[in-house]
Formats: C-alpha cells, sequence, structure tokens
C-alpha cells in the first residue's frame, strides 16, 4: 500500500514538471512574437487580410504587473488612425501655395512679384501715385509771367514717383491731378529728382521739397511751411475684368492656350510674352489685362517691353513707361510712329488693360492698297490713339498685302504677364442693320 501510494506520487510529479515546462516555453517565445509584432511595418498592418484569420492559441492570464512593464517598453502611438482621413483632406482643402519670385529673374535685379525685404523693398514702397489739392504759387510760370490772379490758391496736384534703384529717384509732378484726370495739364510739368535717406524720401526740382512716404508726400516751401499733403492712391482701370461679350472669342482665360499656335503659362495660369494668336484676324476688338515687372536697374526699351503686333505688322507698344514723358515709342505709343494722346501708364507689377479696335488695310485686285489700316487703342480705359491711319508698318512690322497674318503679344524676353484676353471678330458679328430698309 505506501508503495502504490509513492508510485501515485512519482506521477503526479512527473505531469507537473512536464506542464510547467510547456507553459515556460509558450512564455519564452511570446515576447518574441510581441516584437516582431511592434517592428511589424504600418502598411502590412493596416492591411486587411482575404483569408480568414488563424485561431490563436490561448495565453495564460498575465499580472496587472506585467501589463504595465510592456506598456513602459512599447513606443507612444501616433494619433488614432480615424483622423487620418481628415488630414488628408485639410491637405486638399490648404489653400494653394503663396506665389514665390522668380530666383532666376532675381539674380537679374528683376521681380515679378513686389520684393518683401531689404532696400529693394524699401525702394518699391515709394514708387507710386499721389494726389491731393495743395495751397502754392504756380509752379510752371515765370515769374515775370505770374500775376496775383493765380498766385494763391488750393490746386490739384499730382506726383508719379518712379525708382532707378539703389536709393535713386526721379519723378513728374503736374497740376490738375495726374494723366486722365479731368483737370489734369500736361503743360505744367515738372521734372524731380531725390535720394532715400532711411524711409524718407526728398525730391526736388521746383520751387520747394517734396518728403515723400509710403502714404503720402508733402510739399515744404523755402521757409519751411507745409503746402499741403499727397495722399497715394491706387488707381483701376475701368475695363478691368471686362467680361468678353457673347460674340467674343475667349483667347486666354487662365485655363490653357488652345487659341495660340505658340504660348505657354507661369507657374500661377498667367499667359507669358511670346504669345501667337492661332486666328487670323481682320477687323477686330481685342481686350486684354498685363503686368509689367519691376525694373528699377533698367531705362528706356529695356525696362518692362513688350507690344501688341496686329497682323504681325503694327505694334501697340507695351513698357514701362510710368513716370515717364509720352514718347513714341513709350507705352501706349503706335511704336515709332505716333506717342499716345496721355502716358497712362500705372506703376509697374499693377495690374493694366490695353483695348485695341483695329480695321485692316483694303486692297484692291490688282494688289494696290486702297485703304490703310486703322487703330484706336485705350490704355487703362483711356482713349491715347485715336482712329489713325496707318501709312504703313510700325518698327519691325512685316511688310503690308492683302493677306491677314497673325497678331501676337511680343517677346522682348521682359517677364511680362497677361490675363483675360479675348476679341470680338467683327467680320464674324451680324449687324442688326442690314438689310438696310426702303424709306418707302
Amino acid at each position: 500500500m505506501r508503495a502504490n501510494h509513492v508510485i501515485l506520487g512519482l506521477v503526479a510529479l512527473f505531469l507537473t514538471t512536464a506542464n510547467f515546462a510547456s507553459i515556460s516555453a509558450q512564455e519564452k517565445d511570446q515576447p518574441a512574437a510581441d516584437k516582431a509584432a511592434e517592428t511589424k511595418p504600418a502598411d502590412d498592418q493596416g492591411k486587411t487580410e482575404s483569408k480568414p484569420a488563424e485561431k490563436k492559441p490561448e495565453q495564460p492570464a498575465k499580472s496587472e504587473g506585467d501589463a504595465k512593464e510592456k506598456a513602459k517598453d512599447e513606443p507612444k502611438q501616433d494619433a488614432p488612425e480615424k483622423d487620418a482621413p481628415e488630414k488628408d483632406a485639410s491637405e486638399k482643402e490648404a489653400a494653394p501655395a503663396k506665389p514665390q519670385p522668380d530666383p532666376v529673374w532675381l539674380e537679374k535685379g528683376v521681380w515679378t512679384l513686389p520684393p518683401t525685404d531689404g532696400p529693394a523693398a524699401t525702394d518699391f514702397s515709394l514708387v507710386g501715385e499721389y494726389v491731393g489739392d495743395i495751397t502754392m504759387p504756380t509752379a510752371s510760370k515765370n515769374d515775370d509771367e505770374a500775376d496775383s490772379s493765380d498766385s494763391t490758391g488750393k490746386r490739384r496736384f499730382g506726383v508719379q514717383i518712379r525708382t532707378l534703384g539703389s536709393g535713386q529717384f526721379e519723378a513728374l509732378a503736374y497740376e490738375g491731378g495726374l494723366p486722365g484726370d479731368k483737370e489734369f495739364d500736361e503743360s505744367t510739368q515738372l521734372r524731380l529728382i531725390g535720394r532715400r535717406n532711411g524711409d524718407t524720401l526728398v525730391l526736388s526740382g521746383g520751387p520747394w521739397a517734396l518728403f515723400a512716404g509710403p502714404e503720402q508726400c508733402r510739399l515744404i516751401n523755402m521757409e519751411g511751411a507745409s503746402l499741403g499733403d499727397l495722399p497715394r492712391v491706387n488707381r483701376t482701370s475701368p475695363t478691368m475684368g471686362a467680361k468678353a461679350p457673347e460674340n467674343a472669342l475667349v483667347l486666354f482665360d487662365g485655363t490653357n492656350t488652345d487659341e495660340f499656335t505658340q504660348a505657354n503659362m507661369d507657374d500661377q495660369k498667367l499667359l507669358k510674352q511670346g504669345a501667337n494668336i492661332n486666328w487670323l484676324l481682320t477687323d477686330f476688338d481685342l481686350h486684354l489685362e498685363y503686368r509689367i515687372p519691376h525694373m528699377p536697374g533698367m531705362q528706356g526699351q529695356k525696362r518692362g517691353n513688350s507690344g501688341i503686333y496686329l497682323q504681325s505688322r503694327y505694334e501697340c507698344q507695351i513698357l514701362d513707361s510710368f513716370g515717364t514723358e509720352r514718347v513714341f515709342n513709350g507705352l501706349g505709343a503706335l511704336y515709332r510712329f505716333k506717342p499716345p494722346r496721355l502716358n497712362m501708364a500705372f506703376p509697374p507689377l499693377v495690374w493694366q488693360t490695353y483695348d485695341v479696335q483695329f480695321t485692316a488695310a483694303r486692297f484692291g485686285a490688282n494688289g494696290k492698297k486702297l485703304r490703310p489700316a486703322h487703330v484706336t487703342s485705350w490704355v487703362n480705359g483711356v482713349k491715347v490713339q485715336d482712329n489713325v491711319a496707318l501709312p504703313g508698318p510700325t518698327g519691325a512690322g512685316k511688310d503690308e498685302e492683302a493677306l491677314p497674318l497673325q497678331t501676337f503679344l511680343q517677346n522682348h524676353t521682359d517677364p511680362v504677364r497677361f490675363r483675360n484676353v479675348w476679341v470680338v471678330d467683327r467680320g464674324l458679328v451680324a449687324s442688326d442693320s442690314f438689310p438696310v430698309k426702303s424709306e418707302e
């Protein structure tokens, strides 16, 4: 009997030892499995397997201390998975990246966007138009021409300030306001020169000094008394944003360049210079909006140059002519043929408008020209050419003949930009007054 008890005890001891060895083996393999799960790629963890899940062997319960110790060793988790779609949606709905200046042009001293820091930004902040009512003697008359009736009193006065770079400036001042104003008097034009000191620009050239800041100018006479302030104004063309009529052909709206045989858009969906219109236009009305770069170190024809070449023969000049005299090769001119009636140039980097009404030359069956081409044009909503007859091509225009040629926007290498370009081809527009009815 005693022997039987001994035998049963040995059997129980053997079974207990075997079970303990099995449990120890499972616990030994578990850290490796946990580590494999932790190091498994995130993409693999997120995938959904098509095969049925395998039944995992039951694990022995772990103590609270073990659970805390494991949590301490595990890496901290990112935001819950459910937040990820919201993050993606916010990224899609985010506003487009802010335009950045072109570094290639910056190296050349050309700004396609307003400078934001340094001396260049300070200079640019002073460029613009200023107008107001001041009390002063008439600046345009000599002392022996002036009389008591106009020697004092309030006068409308306008100033256009442009930079020449490196703190150097020049300006044109006018009585009657700015070009295009009702009382504007070009004969009173006065040229000023000056230099910036800190944030203040001092201009001289008249019987007074002009102190200019970003928001206003002040005129000071020889005695140091203020003659008045001229607040800054930012003018906009009345044809800016004009919508194309129903019978118009939209050439460019920022979508594509399909209406051109040669054209390119920049990163901001603006039309670059050097765009050739596909349609061979004869008699037409053209609207476009353009932006001239800021090129303070350049002068004359090297400063924001482009142009509208009508039928590849006649050029309506585009140029940074802000704050300069009107000339036969400046903005609004029929290039090197006829200066504009007014210099309606706005400052660089300001959107401006050009509207052109063109009637092609007429030729007989024998090839002889019977009637010259005619042009009427408006710059920033003000008529600068009035039904001008063109005796022949202008500038580098091609020879005249009965065959219409391409109209294009000139590439003079300067980064001039265009938008909202449309044309009404009057040859395709039916007249409401035809057929003509008899008086009976």
